[in-house]
């Protein structure tokens, strides 16, 4: 209920300019978790799915809130998500084929 009127209030499109500070502010302390874990020698064996997870919860609220995905119609969402879909599959693809995943490395 609070967020229709937040929209209200600003035009329907975007989010109130607090709400960008607090994202900017979560954004920045995702970055220096991100930072901080490559210093962890006791998380060495699972670096890389933590940061991948990080780094996706950016990514999210980058898409969300900067690209104003969230307050933009879903179909815009879709294409989004159909091109990054596409683009990891392609992706993984060209991985395995030149053998940088796939025999002997996992």
């Amino acid at each position: 209920m609070a967020e229709d009127s937040t929209l209200e209030a600003h035009g329907g499109g975007h989010a109130a300019r607090g709400t960008y500070w607090i994202i900017a502010v979560v954004l920045a302390i995702i970055t220096m978790l991100e930072v901080a874990v490559f210093y962890v020698p006791a998380i060495r064996g699972v670096i890389v799915p933590v940061l991948l997870a990080l780094s996706a919860v950016k990514f999210a609220l980058v898409a969300m809130f900067f690209m104003h995905l969230r307050y933009d119609s879903p179909v815009l969402t879709v294409v989004l998500s159909v091109g990054l879909v596409v683009a990891t599959a392609i992706i993984l693809a060209m991985m395995f084929l030149f053998g940088a995943i796939g025999r002997g490395t996992i």
